[in-house]
């Protein structure tokens, strides 16, 4: 597969491995977009798994709708699901990393039946995300969702007057500078940082999350985390019924595929191993 379709959109998809394998689907968050996870699908192909990686909706030029409401979550887990029945696969192991994390636990909760596990990279349970903002310093680290409410403001970053000091804070947080290169190039095309941004700006229109999530679950969280704190990490095995695993990255910072791919693939392929 090099593309799939959902009413009138189309979505890039890198579909890589043994037909017959265990599916893993690789959500990437933002800025990013599927060539994040480069590094990582190698190493699960080898272990035998059949890797889809998306471009998902917005960072898709042709899956790029207008208006905020179109980035709801539950319209990203169902991109997802449309996803896994054009491959043919009846149930997948999803992993989401950032924003793609999100669309994992909205999946895990909303389709559970259509997941074999789920795994989130440094993004909590959204309900202990709420739980530490309001009880913890998770709201200080967030000021920029916060921002990113404003309309027209936060697509300035791409322009060429502030695109440098965009890589610059990016440089700051761990991500590599040849990343950088490939996530912030495509959004500044016409369109695409606000498409990316509505991820944030649909959060009002998204539908809450229970906590009950029943999909057997792996979460890791790096200590050196710009954006994610310590403590809605620790509260996100609260909101999972299913067997649950919680690995903490000493060291390792919001942008794990990147950084830590080896470690990443190790654990995905140890999680899905046991839960086929």
């Amino acid at each position: 597969m090099h593309e799939f379709q959902r009413a009138d959109m189309t979505f890039d998809v890198t579909d890589s491995g043994p037909d017959d394998g265990d599916v893993v689907v690789l959500l990437h968050g933002y800025p990013e977009n599927r060539t994040s996870w480069d590094a990582v699908t190698p190493r699960l192909v080898d272990a035998g798994f059949r890797v889809l990686a998306p471009d998902q909706r917005g960072y898709s030029p042709r899956a790029r709708p207008k208006g905020r409401r179109a980035y709801a979550t539950q319209h990203l887990a169902g991109d997802v699901v449309a996803l896994l029945d054009a491959a043919g696969a009846e149930k997948a192991h999803v992993v989401g990393h950032d924003w793609g994390g999100a669309v994992a636990w909205a999946l895990a909760e909303q389709h559970p039946h259509r997941l074999k596990s789920v795994t989130s990279l440094t993004t909590p349970h959204p309900r202990a995300m709420n739980k530490a903002m309001v009880t913890g310093s998770q709201a200080a680290k967030s000021w920029y969702m916060f921002l990113f409410q404003l309309p027209v403001l936060p697509e300035m970053a791409y322009s060429d007057r502030m695109q440098d000091r965009l890589r610059k804070t990016l440089r700051g947080t761990g991500l590599p500078g040849d990343a950088i290169d490939r996530y912030i190039t495509p959004l500044r095309e016409p369109g695409a940082a606000t498409a990316a941004i509505n991820w944030y700006r649909a959060l009002p229109f998204s539908t809450p999350l229970k906590g009950d999530v029943s999909v057997p679950t792996l979460y890791v969280y790096g200590t050196k985390d710009a954006f994610l704190g310590r403590k809605a990490a620790d509260l996100t095995g609260n909101y999972v019924t299913a067997p649950y695993r919680y690995e903490v990255l000493d060291g390792a910072t919001h942008w794990m595929p990147e950084e830590v791919p080896d470690v990443v693939a190790r654990l995905v392929t140890e999680h899905a191993r046991a839960h086929r």
